[in-house]
């Protein structure tokens, strides 16, 4: 897998303009950083791209405490 940390998922604001939600792998925690002021209006298939990336990051996390447990012993 690769070391990769940060997921980017499309979606749309209100007004229908294209916009990004960022999630990202921090320490021991998720980040979702959303579109600054506006509301992130998400379809079906960016939903799906939503939830992946965010199971992802916490996968990430879980292999970054496994190799932390694994450098410590």
């Amino acid at each position: 897998m690769s070391d990769q940390n940060e997921w980017v998922v499309p979606c749309r604001d209100l007004a229908g303009r294209k916009r990004k939600l960022t999630v990202f792998s921090s320490e021991e925690q998720v980040v979702v950083v959303a579109p600054p002021g506006e509301t992130a209006v998400l379809g079906p298939l960016e939903v799906g791209r939503f939830r992946a990336a965010l199971r992802d990051a916490v996968v990430h996390l879980a292999q970054h405490d496994q190799d932390e447990a694994g450098e410590t012993v």
